[in-house]
């Protein structure tokens, strides 16, 4: 049974004398110690760990317990801390002594990166939230944080996808099946013999395409006709996908293949109808955007077919006019700690979050804060102001427009300034996330492993929070 902490401490034999390094060490220590106080949270994990030990033992023997779920905790700790990889992670804790101390490993065997892979992806997104409930009501309890202020704000978070262009979705598409496809032939050559595969024909129109394209969101007259070559060519692949998928089939009701072999055949057909639907959506929205010229809604686009959950974020920032991703929710209270998060699969309007979180705040401390402070896109009406006001004593969010001068003497009292200037600072707790704690470019595939990050990047900038008192 895979155990959930490793007891056995080991004395340290080498401090360092370097200031630098002991605040290092520190700062390790004081999140050790958290960990520690709040067992509830790997115990959140254990129960996720457990169930991937149970899956594995369906088709084998299952996953060697080699590892205590609080190492692993510890492990996804330090990755994020060091902003490494997931190879350079463990590298770099099998490389340092003092690190292999904080995960627990001491002088054992480290672990590999493809276990660590797996078994950091076993912790589900809402395991982590929950892992933030047990920390935000932990330093409540400890009065380490005071809701008596309170501070909202968005941010876009991009997924690790180059810019969308319909020559490239087209060439993805292409190649990615005819990848399945061959391996599909490896093992049964004749379920997909009759045709060639043309994946270098396909490449070659995409880089012409992209060559003679004049620049982002545009088709000059030249590639135009290239896209009436990629197109039906990809088209014809396409059609092809079913055929191959109905003879592997068939060949697993025979029992063609040894165990082995089904397994890998299995993939494949679940992985050419998985490209097969989205390589139509591709193929659809290209000939009604170049061959018909039609302007096909945001919505309705797709912009990866490795994310296919992305979205087209247009936020009007200098520099950045279109991001690629999922907007983040971040509700903030005085000292920095963040209470709440949340990910959006589809852009909310900011106004609209405004009594969520509120009543989440209420959930934590038992009452409204003193000071709620938020940007203008919070704003809806003077009407919904009045009546926030009504129940919480200074309201700092800006209308926006033109003001009367009632309006005009709220937003320049001495309070409501003091809560822009407090809201300032979630500026500042945002670019921490992303600069420091790589918040930036999600590098997991898939929605479920991408809303897990944002919680697991929550929890430890709420860790250092804590560390830092």
């Amino acid at each position: 049974m895979r155990k959930k902490r490793n007891t056995q401490v080991e004395f340290d034999f080498q401090p360092s004398n370097l200031q630098v390094t002991n605040e290092y060490y520190e700062r390790y220590e004081r999140i050790s110690a958290i960990l520690d106080d709040c067992r509830e949270i790997v115990d959140a994990v254990h129960r996720d760990l457990k169930k991937l030990l149970k899956r594995k033992k369906k088709d084998g023997p299952g996953r060697p317990c080699d590892f205590s779920s609080d190492t692993l905790l510890r492990m996804v700790i330090c990755q994020i801390l060091e902003g490494e990889s997931l190879r350079g992670t463990v590298i770099r804790i099998d490389d340092s002594n003092y690190l292999r101390r904080f995960v627990r490993i001491y002088n054992g065997a480290m672990m590999g990166f493809t276990t660590f892979c797996a078994l950091r992806n076993a912790i589900r997104s809402r395991t982590w939230r929950k892992i933030n409930v047990v920390l935000t009501q932990a330093a409540v309890d400890a009065e380490w944080i005071s809701g008596e202020r309170c501070r909202i704000d968005t941010t876009a978070y991009e997924t690790n996808i180059r810019w969308p262009t319909d020559s490239g979705l087209l060439w993805d598409i292409y190649r990615v099946i005819s990848r399945l496809i061959n391996t599909a032939r490896k093992i049964d050559p004749e379920a997909a013999s009759d045709r060639r595969l043309q994946a270098k024909l396909a490449k070659r129109l995409h880089c012409k395409i992209a060559r003679r394209s004049a620049k982002k969101g545009t088709v000059s007259k030249e590639a135009k006709s290239l896209y009436f070559q990629l197109i039906p060519l990809t088209e014809c692949l396409l059609e092809w996908v079913p055929i191959v998928c109905e003879r592997l089939r068939a060949g697993l009701g025979k029992d063609a293949y040894v165990c082995d072999e089904s397994f890998m055949i299995e993939f494949v057909i679940d992985q050419l109808e998985h490209f097969g639907r989205l390589g139509w959506r591709v193929a659809e929205q290209s000939r009604r955007r170049v061959i018909h010229g039609e302007s096909v809604p945001n919505e309705e686009k797709l912009f990866s077919i490795f994310e296919p959950h992305t979205e087209l974020l247009k936020r009007g920032k200098a520099g950045k006019a279109i991001e690629f991703g999922h907007m983040i929710f971040i509700q903030q209270v005085e000292g920095k700690f963040i209470t709440d998060y949340n990910v959006f699969a589809n852009k909310p309007v900011d106004h609209a979050l405004v009594d969520g979180s509120l009543d989440s705040h209420r959930r934590i401390f038992g009452e409204n804060p003193r000071e709620f402070s938020a940007d203008k896109g919070f704003y809806e009406s003077m009407e919904k102001i009045a009546k926030l006001e009504a129940e919480i004593d200074v309201v700092s969010i800006a209308k926006k427009g033109n003001r009367t001068e009632e309006e005009t003497e709220r937003e320049t009292s001495k309070e409501f300034k003091l809560g822009q200037r407090f809201r300032a600072g979630i500026e500042g707790s945002i670019s921490f996330l992303k600069r420091a704690l790589g918040m930036f470019r999600c590098r997991n595939k898939g929605w479920e492993h991408y809303v897990a990050t944002v919680g697991a990047t929550v929890f430890v900038h709420n860790l250092l929070i804590l560390a830092r008192e």
